[in-house]
Protein backbone atom coordinates (compact mmCIF):
# COMPACT_ATOMS: atom_id res chain seq x y z
CA UNK A 1 0.00 0.00 0.00
CA UNK A 2 1.46 3.47 -0.88
CA UNK A 3 2.11 6.01 2.41
CA UNK A 4 0.64 9.19 1.30
CA UNK A 5 3.04 12.51 1.14
CA UNK A 6 1.78 16.03 1.82
CA UNK A 7 4.10 18.72 0.54
CA UNK A 8 3.43 22.12 2.07
CA UNK A 9 4.83 24.63 -0.94
CA UNK A 10 2.93 27.77 0.37
CA UNK A 11 5.71 29.66 -0.39
CA UNK A 12 5.08 29.65 -4.28
CA UNK A 13 2.83 32.41 -3.33
CA UNK A 14 5.63 34.51 -4.76
CA UNK A 15 6.79 33.14 -7.72
CA UNK A 16 9.86 35.22 -8.55
CA UNK A 17 11.35 34.52 -5.15
CA UNK A 18 14.53 32.48 -4.72
CA UNK A 19 12.24 30.04 -2.35
CA UNK A 20 9.72 29.59 -4.91
CA UNK A 21 12.46 28.71 -7.52
CA UNK A 22 13.83 25.79 -5.08
CA UNK A 23 10.55 24.55 -4.26
CA UNK A 24 9.66 24.33 -7.93
CA UNK A 25 12.76 22.09 -8.56
CA UNK A 26 12.10 19.87 -5.54
CA UNK A 27 8.37 19.07 -7.49
CA UNK A 28 10.27 18.63 -10.77
CA UNK A 29 12.71 16.48 -9.43
CA UNK A 30 10.84 14.24 -7.54
CA UNK A 31 8.62 13.82 -10.62
CA UNK A 32 11.41 13.30 -12.39
CA UNK A 33 13.44 11.20 -10.08
CA UNK A 34 11.33 7.59 -10.65
CA UNK A 35 9.79 7.00 -7.48
CA UNK A 36 10.33 3.09 -5.82
CA UNK A 37 9.14 4.14 -2.68
CA UNK A 38 5.83 3.29 -2.93
CA UNK A 39 4.90 7.14 -1.90
CA UNK A 40 1.59 9.08 -3.46
CA UNK A 41 2.40 12.74 -3.16
CA UNK A 42 0.45 15.66 -3.17
CA UNK A 43 1.65 19.07 -3.20
CA UNK A 44 -0.66 22.03 -1.02
CA UNK A 45 -0.12 25.57 -2.15
CA UNK A 46 -1.63 27.88 -4.33
CA UNK A 47 -3.00 26.19 -7.14
CA UNK A 48 -2.34 28.75 -9.84
CA UNK A 49 1.66 28.29 -9.30
CA UNK A 50 1.68 24.56 -8.53
CA UNK A 51 0.10 23.81 -12.20
CA UNK A 52 2.57 25.61 -13.81
CA UNK A 53 5.30 23.12 -12.65
CA UNK A 54 3.70 20.06 -15.07
CA UNK A 55 3.98 17.76 -12.37
CA UNK A 56 1.40 14.79 -12.08
CA UNK A 57 1.20 15.33 -8.51
CA UNK A 58 -2.28 15.57 -7.05
CA UNK A 59 -2.24 19.53 -6.27
CA UNK A 60 -4.26 20.34 -3.05
CA UNK A 61 -5.34 24.35 -3.41
CA UNK A 62 -4.59 26.43 -0.29
CA UNK A 63 -7.32 27.83 0.95
CA UNK A 64 -8.00 30.75 4.41
CA UNK A 65 -9.30 27.79 6.37
CA UNK A 66 -6.72 25.95 5.74
CA UNK A 67 -4.67 27.47 8.63
CA UNK A 68 -7.34 26.70 11.34
CA UNK A 69 -8.11 23.40 10.56
CA UNK A 70 -7.13 20.04 11.03
CA UNK A 71 -8.66 17.28 9.71
CA UNK A 72 -7.71 17.37 5.88
CA UNK A 73 -4.15 16.59 6.63
CA UNK A 74 -5.21 13.41 8.53
CA UNK A 75 -4.67 10.75 5.71
CA UNK A 76 -1.09 11.89 5.03
CA UNK A 77 1.41 9.29 6.48
CA UNK A 78 3.86 12.50 5.85
CA UNK A 79 4.07 16.11 6.02
CA UNK A 80 6.84 18.22 4.43
CA UNK A 81 6.97 21.57 5.24
CA UNK A 82 9.01 22.85 3.40
CA UNK A 83 9.16 26.74 5.49
CA UNK A 84 10.33 27.24 8.75
CA UNK A 85 7.80 30.60 8.84
CA UNK A 86 4.32 28.42 7.52
CA UNK A 87 1.46 29.29 8.59
CA UNK A 88 0.39 25.45 8.05
CA UNK A 89 0.57 22.18 9.88
CA UNK A 90 0.92 22.95 13.15
CA UNK A 91 -0.16 19.94 14.37
CA UNK A 92 0.71 16.99 14.09
CA UNK A 93 -1.83 13.92 13.97
CA UNK A 94 -0.99 10.09 15.57
CA UNK A 95 1.97 8.12 13.46
CA UNK A 96 2.37 10.96 11.07
CA UNK A 97 5.38 11.54 10.52
CA UNK A 98 6.85 15.94 10.04
CA UNK A 99 9.62 17.30 8.34
CA UNK A 100 10.60 21.12 8.30
CA UNK A 101 12.99 22.55 6.14
CA UNK A 102 14.82 25.46 7.71
CA UNK A 103 16.07 28.08 5.82
CA UNK A 104 17.59 30.12 8.34
CA UNK A 105 17.31 32.26 11.34
CA UNK A 106 18.65 35.03 10.19
CA UNK A 107 16.04 37.03 12.18
CA UNK A 108 17.85 36.40 15.72
CA UNK A 109 20.33 38.44 13.85
CA UNK A 110 19.43 41.39 11.60
CA UNK A 111 18.54 44.05 14.07
CA UNK A 112 14.52 43.39 14.63
CA UNK A 113 12.44 45.02 16.70
CA UNK A 114 12.21 42.70 19.76
CA UNK A 115 8.58 42.44 18.57
CA UNK A 116 9.13 41.10 15.30
CA UNK A 117 11.87 38.81 16.54
CA UNK A 118 9.21 37.57 18.81
CA UNK A 119 6.70 36.90 16.19
CA UNK A 120 8.78 35.37 13.87
CA UNK A 121 10.32 33.19 16.81
CA UNK A 122 6.79 31.85 17.47
CA UNK A 123 5.88 30.80 14.10
CA UNK A 124 9.52 28.63 13.53
CA UNK A 125 8.88 27.35 17.27
CA UNK A 126 4.91 26.12 16.43
CA UNK A 127 6.44 24.70 12.91
CA UNK A 128 9.48 22.81 14.63
CA UNK A 129 7.96 21.54 18.09
CA UNK A 130 6.45 18.43 16.71
CA UNK A 131 8.78 17.54 13.51
CA UNK A 132 10.51 13.99 13.34
CA UNK A 133 13.34 15.66 11.06
CA UNK A 134 14.75 19.19 10.80
CA UNK A 135 16.76 19.52 7.59
CA UNK A 136 18.90 22.54 7.06
CA UNK A 137 19.51 23.84 3.87
CA UNK A 138 23.26 24.44 4.73
CA UNK A 139 25.95 23.56 7.53
CA UNK A 140 25.68 27.18 8.94
CA UNK A 141 22.04 26.98 9.07
CA UNK A 142 22.41 23.54 11.07
CA UNK A 143 25.22 24.91 13.44
CA UNK A 144 22.82 28.11 13.90
CA UNK A 145 19.99 25.67 14.89
CA UNK A 146 22.39 23.88 17.43
CA UNK A 147 23.28 26.62 19.07
CA UNK A 148 20.24 28.68 20.00
CA UNK A 149 18.56 25.11 20.57
CA UNK A 150 17.48 26.85 24.20
CA UNK A 151 14.97 28.97 22.25
CA UNK A 152 12.83 26.15 21.32
CA UNK A 153 10.57 22.99 22.85
CA UNK A 154 10.31 20.56 21.37
CA UNK A 155 7.72 16.84 21.64
CA UNK A 156 10.75 14.98 21.08
CA UNK A 157 13.99 15.03 20.12
CA UNK A 158 14.25 15.62 16.14
CA UNK A 159 16.73 14.46 13.59
CA UNK A 160 18.95 17.06 12.20
CA UNK A 161 20.08 16.71 8.70
CA UNK A 162 21.48 19.15 5.62
CA UNK A 163 20.55 18.93 2.26
CA UNK A 164 21.31 21.09 0.27
CA UNK A 165 18.62 23.40 -2.09
CA UNK A 166 18.96 22.34 -5.62
CA UNK A 167 18.88 24.35 -9.23
CA UNK A 168 17.81 23.31 -12.38
CA UNK A 169 20.31 24.77 -14.47
CA UNK A 170 19.67 26.54 -17.05
CA UNK A 171 19.70 25.17 -21.39
CA UNK A 172 23.58 25.72 -22.64
CA UNK A 173 22.78 28.20 -25.44
CA UNK A 174 23.33 31.50 -26.21
CA UNK A 175 20.65 33.93 -24.40
CA UNK A 176 19.32 37.27 -25.86
CA UNK A 177 19.53 39.92 -24.03
CA UNK A 178 16.54 41.58 -25.73
CA UNK A 179 15.81 44.62 -23.69
CA UNK A 180 18.67 44.81 -22.20
CA UNK A 181 20.75 44.48 -25.35
CA UNK A 182 22.45 48.06 -23.92
CA UNK A 183 24.37 46.06 -21.75
CA UNK A 184 25.68 44.29 -24.59
CA UNK A 185 28.96 46.73 -25.05
CA UNK A 186 29.54 47.11 -21.07
CA UNK A 187 31.56 45.01 -18.81
CA UNK A 188 29.27 45.05 -15.93
CA UNK A 189 28.88 43.51 -12.75
CA UNK A 190 25.54 41.55 -11.79
CA UNK A 191 23.84 41.74 -8.37
CA UNK A 192 20.11 39.34 -7.80
CA UNK A 193 18.21 39.19 -4.85
CA UNK A 194 15.95 41.73 -2.80
CA UNK A 195 17.30 45.31 -2.05
CA UNK A 196 17.61 44.76 1.62
CA UNK A 197 20.28 46.23 4.19
CA UNK A 198 21.29 42.51 4.40
CA UNK A 199 22.18 41.54 0.70
CA UNK A 200 24.74 44.98 1.05
CA UNK A 201 24.25 46.36 -2.31
CA UNK A 202 26.00 49.84 -1.13
CA UNK A 203 29.47 48.57 -0.75
CA UNK A 204 29.13 47.77 -3.86
CA UNK A 205 28.15 51.08 -5.41
CA UNK A 206 31.03 52.78 -3.53
CA UNK A 207 33.52 50.37 -4.96
CA UNK A 208 32.54 51.52 -8.29
CA UNK A 209 35.13 54.98 -9.08
CA UNK A 210 37.62 52.61 -8.34
CA UNK A 211 36.93 49.95 -11.15
CA UNK A 212 35.65 50.03 -14.68
CA UNK A 213 32.85 47.75 -14.65
CA UNK A 214 29.31 49.31 -14.69
CA UNK A 215 26.46 47.23 -11.60
CA UNK A 216 23.28 45.97 -12.80
CA UNK A 217 20.78 45.15 -9.52
CA UNK A 218 18.11 42.87 -10.10
CA UNK A 219 16.02 43.31 -7.60
CA UNK A 220 13.13 40.72 -6.32
CA UNK A 221 11.88 42.93 -3.83
CA UNK A 222 12.77 46.31 -2.30
CA UNK A 223 12.99 48.02 1.48
CA UNK A 224 12.06 51.47 0.09
CA UNK A 225 14.11 53.23 2.90
CA UNK A 226 17.15 51.06 1.63
CA UNK A 227 16.64 51.85 -1.79
CA UNK A 228 16.10 55.68 -1.22
CA UNK A 229 20.02 55.18 0.48
CA UNK A 230 21.47 53.27 -2.60
CA UNK A 231 19.24 55.85 -4.79
CA UNK A 232 21.22 59.33 -2.96
CA UNK A 233 24.64 57.51 -3.20
CA UNK A 234 25.11 56.58 -6.55
CA UNK A 235 23.85 60.03 -7.02
CA UNK A 236 26.27 61.95 -4.51
CA UNK A 237 29.11 59.36 -6.82
CA UNK A 238 27.86 60.52 -10.11
CA UNK A 239 26.91 57.03 -11.30
CA UNK A 240 24.13 57.05 -12.46
CA UNK A 241 24.85 55.85 -15.94
CA UNK A 242 27.17 52.99 -14.69
CA UNK A 243 24.20 51.42 -12.53
CA UNK A 244 21.11 49.95 -13.71
CA UNK A 245 18.53 48.42 -11.09
CA UNK A 246 15.76 46.33 -13.08
CA UNK A 247 12.89 44.45 -11.42
CA UNK A 248 10.25 41.72 -13.14
CA UNK A 249 12.37 39.56 -15.22
CA UNK A 250 11.99 36.47 -16.66
CA UNK A 251 14.02 33.37 -16.50
CA UNK A 252 15.88 33.99 -20.02
CA UNK A 253 16.27 37.56 -19.20
CA UNK A 254 17.83 36.60 -16.35
CA UNK A 255 20.20 34.10 -17.69
CA UNK A 256 21.07 36.56 -20.19
CA UNK A 257 22.35 38.78 -18.04
CA UNK A 258 24.25 35.57 -16.50
CA UNK A 259 25.66 35.02 -19.64
CA UNK A 260 26.78 38.60 -20.54
CA UNK A 261 27.79 39.84 -17.23
CA UNK A 262 31.95 40.06 -16.18
CA UNK A 263 31.17 38.80 -12.80
CA UNK A 264 28.60 37.97 -10.07
CA UNK A 265 29.04 40.24 -6.90
CA UNK A 266 27.15 38.92 -3.52
CA UNK A 267 28.60 40.60 -0.12
CA UNK A 268 25.22 39.50 1.37
CA UNK A 269 25.55 40.18 5.49
CA UNK A 270 22.90 37.41 6.18
CA UNK A 271 22.30 34.33 3.45
CA UNK A 272 20.52 31.44 4.65
CA UNK A 273 22.16 29.54 1.72
CA UNK A 274 22.40 31.73 -1.60
CA UNK A 275 20.96 31.03 -5.39
CA UNK A 276 22.59 33.81 -7.14
CA UNK A 277 26.30 32.95 -6.88
CA UNK A 278 25.29 29.37 -7.76
CA UNK A 279 23.55 30.23 -10.91
CA UNK A 280 26.35 32.76 -12.14
CA UNK A 281 28.91 29.52 -10.96
CA UNK A 282 27.28 27.63 -13.26
CA UNK A 283 27.50 29.86 -16.19
CA UNK A 284 31.39 29.99 -15.46
CA UNK A 285 31.63 33.68 -13.95
CA UNK A 286 33.74 34.58 -11.36
CA UNK A 287 32.02 35.27 -8.08
CA UNK A 288 32.65 37.72 -5.11
CA UNK A 289 31.31 37.09 -1.34
CA UNK A 290 31.28 37.76 2.04
CA UNK A 291 32.77 35.44 4.09
CA UNK A 292 29.56 35.78 6.41
CA UNK A 293 27.12 32.53 7.52
CA UNK A 294 26.88 30.02 4.72
CA UNK A 295 28.21 31.86 1.79
CA UNK A 296 31.82 30.38 2.44
CA UNK A 297 29.96 27.02 2.12
CA UNK A 298 28.41 27.77 -1.58
CA UNK A 299 31.64 29.42 -3.05
CA UNK A 300 34.08 26.70 -1.57
CA UNK A 301 37.23 27.14 -2.84
CA UNK A 302 36.61 28.67 -6.14
CA UNK A 303 34.90 31.90 -5.23
CA UNK A 304 36.75 35.38 -4.05
CA UNK A 305 35.83 36.10 -0.22
CA UNK A 306 36.00 40.03 1.25
CA UNK A 307 37.00 40.18 4.65
CA UNK A 308 34.93 43.08 5.45
CA UNK A 309 33.44 45.86 3.69
CA UNK A 310 35.79 48.60 3.21
CA UNK A 311 35.66 49.85 0.27
CA UNK A 312 39.78 49.75 -0.48
CA UNK A 313 40.00 45.93 0.51
CA UNK A 314 36.62 45.51 -1.98
CA UNK A 315 38.40 46.70 -4.60
CA UNK A 316 41.74 44.93 -4.02
CA UNK A 317 39.51 41.32 -3.77
CA UNK A 318 37.55 42.63 -6.91
CA UNK A 319 40.93 43.09 -8.90
CA UNK A 320 42.99 40.71 -8.13
CA UNK A 321 40.40 37.92 -7.98
CA UNK A 322 39.36 38.97 -11.71
CA UNK A 323 43.08 39.00 -12.75
CA UNK A 324 43.55 35.80 -11.46
CA UNK A 325 40.12 34.76 -13.28
CA UNK A 326 41.83 36.31 -17.00
CA UNK A 327 45.52 34.13 -16.75
CA UNK A 328 43.25 31.19 -17.61
CA UNK A 329 39.42 31.94 -17.61
CA UNK A 330 38.89 28.35 -19.93
CA UNK A 331 40.28 26.37 -17.08
CA UNK A 332 38.52 28.49 -14.51
CA UNK A 333 35.36 28.63 -15.88
CA UNK A 334 34.69 25.14 -16.42
CA UNK A 335 36.49 24.52 -12.19
CA UNK A 336 33.24 27.34 -11.38
CA UNK A 337 31.09 24.96 -13.53
CA UNK A 338 32.39 21.64 -11.97
CA UNK A 339 31.90 22.90 -8.45
CA UNK A 340 28.32 24.61 -8.82
CA UNK A 341 26.97 20.55 -10.41
CA UNK A 342 27.13 19.59 -6.88
CA UNK A 343 24.08 22.13 -5.92
CA UNK A 344 21.39 20.18 -9.16
CA UNK A 345 18.14 19.70 -8.17
CA UNK A 346 18.23 16.22 -8.87
CA UNK A 347 20.90 15.57 -6.33
CA UNK A 348 18.35 17.55 -3.67
CA UNK A 349 15.33 15.80 -5.10
CA UNK A 350 16.69 12.55 -4.58
CA UNK A 351 18.15 13.42 -1.47
CA UNK A 352 14.81 14.17 -0.27
CA UNK A 353 13.32 10.84 -1.06
CA UNK A 354 15.97 8.82 0.05
CA UNK A 355 14.82 10.58 4.03
CA UNK A 356 10.89 10.23 2.86
CA UNK A 357 11.46 6.22 2.04
CA UNK A 358 13.57 6.01 5.74
CA UNK A 359 10.07 7.81 7.41
CA UNK A 360 8.19 5.24 5.43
Amino acid sequence: MKRRLLIDLERMRYPNSGIATVFRNLAKGLATIENKNRLEISLFGPEEALTTIDTKFTIVNRRPFHKFVRFYSRSYGIVHTSHQLSSYFHHKFSKQKKIVTLHDLNFLHEGFSAKKQRRKLLIVKKNLRNADVIVCISDFTKQDLLANMHLFSFKKAPEICVIYNGLQFPEVKTYELGRFDYLRDKKYILNIGVLFPKKNQLSIIKMLPFIEEDLVIVASGTKESYHQVVLEEIERLGLKERVHIMSHISEEEKCALLQNCAAMCHPSLAEGFGIPPIEAMSFGKPVFLSKLTSLPEIGGTVANFFSSFETEHMVAVYQEGMKQYYTDSATNSEALKAWSSKFDYLEMAGNYLKLYKKLV
